[in-house]
């Protein structure tokens, strides 16, 4: 017959050790990498506002522009997108994009890059008391070639107006997080003539619209020239849509099948940014970490 011993002790260790899985997941720090250095030139950041969207008509979203201290304007500079992009160049985010760029640039761990940070469009409400709205999933989420259109015929090209920016893919990249993460990845797959490097953090590689295809469109399609970093926590979402840390496990089978320049990172987090700020700079690094002979002039 057991005693209260025998009952009580294995519940106790099940008891802790969900408790240290608890403490384990999310327990990420951001290294010196995202943080301001003395002695590193700090880029620049600006705020705009794009409110005359033909792709996406009738919606208004902000806009963030980060100039590296080292751009100069003699040559083109490299590009990278971020999707929710307010999130990305929060100074207090989970990610610290502009801090990294700072510190990556000036060690010539990557090349000097405009930073676009764009916000998901909202519809301004018809009339007064009704709220505005979101048009993040519709732009995100849908496997089209819509939104990279809105990046090519718009947003770039009114961002050039100020600034040189390459034309050539092997310098611009695109980044997002969940919906933000496959739309990152839509850009690549439908357009790699113009973006052929991707960020993907926590990505919804799931039934929101249909992206849970992806990995067997991956298997089944003639490679792009795509190089791809994912990341993932085992403790991301598992709803009606599907499950985030299987889905992204898919995606990494499909890219090593095919042979794909690829890099996947699971760690224990939830549907967060915490993981993908702490790697951030090590994810930049590889992404990047050829640059100067792919773009040599």
């Amino acid at each position: 017959m057991p005693t209260w011993r025998t009952i009580v002790c294995p519940l106790l260790l099940i008891g802790l050790l969900s408790l240290q899985a608890g403490f384990a997941a999310d327990d990420y720090v951001l290294g010196p990498d995202s943080l301001p250095r003395d002695g590193v030139p700090q880029g620049k950041l600006s705020q705009h506002q794009w409110n005359t969207s033909e792709v996406f008509p009738g919606t208004v979203r902000d806009y963030w522009v980060y100039v590296p201290a080292q751009y100069t304007g003699d040559k083109p500079a490299c590009v990278m997108v971020f999707q929710d992009g307010w999130s990305y160049c929060n100074p207090n985010g989970q990610v610290r994009v502009t801090h990294v760029f700072d510190n990556l640039i000036h060690s010539g761990e990557m090349p000097i890059t405009i930073g676009i940070f764009i916000n998901p469009g909202v519809v301004p409400p018809a009339k007064s008391g009704q709220e505005e709205r979101k048009n993040r999933s519709f732009e995100y989420d849908t496997l089209s070639g819509d939104y990279a259109r809105f990046l090519l015929e718009e947003i770039l090209p009114e961002v050039g107006k100020s600034y040189k920016l390459t034309n050539n893919p092997a310098g611009r990249a695109i980044c997002g997080a969940s919906s933000g993460g496959i739309c990152a990845w839509t850009v690549a797959w439908e357009r790699p003539d113009a973006f052929q490097k991707v960020s993907s953090h926590i990505g919804s590689f799931t039934n929101i619209r249909g992206g849970h295809v992806y990995p067997a469109l991956i298997r089944k399609t003639e490679n792009k020239p795509i190089r791809v970093h994912l990341q993932d926590g085992s403790n991301d979402l598992d709803n009606l849509h599907g499950n985030w840390p299987l889905a992204n496990q898919q995606m990494a089978a499909a890219l090593k099948f095919k042979g794909y320049d690829y890099q996947f990172v699971m760690g224990d987090g939830g549907h967060n940014r915490k993981h993908a700020g702490a790697i951030f700079p090590d994810e930049m690094r590889w992404l990047w970490r050829d640059w100067k002979e792919q773009l040599a002039d």
